[in-house]
């Protein structure tokens, strides 16, 4: 498979590592538009034989057979739909699009032409993230009662996006992933202390039929990097903190017993549980590795991908659900 890469910022050389050291792929044309990012990647790989500012040398170019879209959301539907419509399956960073209807149309063009649709939505291919969801699917947890995370540091504040189109991809790819429920309800509050109107930080809930809720705080404004979240079962709870360089997932068997007398209605007993706390082993395989193979092996294949275009979609439904939430002062958006 000859790979093109449109975009070659911070995660651009990441990408052509990744998929440079599959066994049957290479990265033939690299396209950014500042001269110093595809000096460096010349540098680093000589044997690119495309590397251009203008990314139509790789979306025109009829020996490329899939393309990498790692540029900002705003060029991901227009960069998208000239790939699909030269042929070409698509990996596109996240968010997939700035805008639900954007989603859905890049899914359909992708179905209609039969070619390969996925979002590298990175965090879905961790080893913390795969054993939790394998924690989660088992039954181990019970019934999930809440999803609560917290992704805050100092920076880098953005000119283009707010802090929920910034941060909150991660988190909210995470939750759809392992809740696996369609939300009903969001709503979202957050604040712009600068100039420019562009919120900083951000508090984003999300319902669900089941009594479950989603809570994401994200921030650029903290004086500490917190990568937390907690997720509360009726059996057992777990935390995963991404900071934490080993024991980043801990389960621990600890709860409530709800107990109710039938002779007495009003008499409500909560009894504590406390038990033992482990930290499973991870899987210590570097996500973006998988997220290589997933994205080859999804087009030899002809399958979906793990985090195909509708796992894009839901994640842009919500973060554009809690934007305009967000906008409108908190206003709980139905969806």
């Amino acid at each position: 498979m000859n790979i093109g890469i449109i975009g070659c910022g911070y995660w651009g050389p990441n990408l052509v590592r990744n998929f440079n050291a599959l066994e049957d792929a290479r990265v033939v044309g690299v396209s950014d538009l500042r001269p110093e990012r595809l000096e460096y990647i010349s540098r680093l790989y000589p044997h690119i034989s495309i590397i251009s500012r203008d990314c139509n040398d790789i979306l025109h170019n009829s020996g490329i057979d899939a393309v990498v879209i790692a540029t900002p959301v705003s060029t991901h539907f227009t960069l998208g739909m000239e790939a699909l419509e030269n042929g070409k399956h698509i990996l596109m960073e996240k968010p997939m699009t700035a805008t639900t209807e954007q989603a859905e149309v890049l899914i359909e063009t992708a179905e209609r032409k039969n070619l390969t649709l996925m979002v590298d939505h990175t965090f879905i291919y961790t080893g913390a993230v795969r054993k939790i969801k394998e924690l989660v699917a088992s039954g181990e947890l019970g019934d999930l009662y809440y999803f609560d995370s917290v992704r805050v540091n100092l920076g880098l504040f953005q000119s283009d996006v707010n802090v929920i189109w910034d941060l909150a991809p991660h988190d909210v790819s995470i939750m759809d992933h392992l809740l696996d429920q369609p939300p009903r309800m969001i709503s979202a509050t957050g604040v712009a202390h600068f100039g420019g109107g562009i919120e900083n930080m951000a508090y984003i809930s999300v319902l669900y039929d089941s009594g479950l809720i989603g809570h994401v705080h994200v921030n650029w404004l903290a004086p500490v990097k917190v990568r937390k979240t907690l997720i509360c079962g009726s059996k057992k709870m777990i935390v995963y903190d991404d900071v934490e360089p080993s024991e980043k997932v801990k389960v621990y068997n600890k709860g409530v017993d709800y107990i109710k007398k039938r002779e007495e209605a009003y008499d409500i007993l909560i009894q504590y549980r406390t038990g033992d706390m482990l930290a499973p082993r991870l899987e210590l395989i570097e996500a973006l590795n998988l997220v290589a193979g997933e994205f080859y092996d999804s087009v030899n294949d002809g399958r979906r991908p793990l985090t195909d275009g509708a796992a894009g979609l839901r994640v842009v439904k919500i973060l554009e659900a809690a934007n305009n939430s967000l906008k409108q002062g908190g206003k709980v958006i139905k969806l």
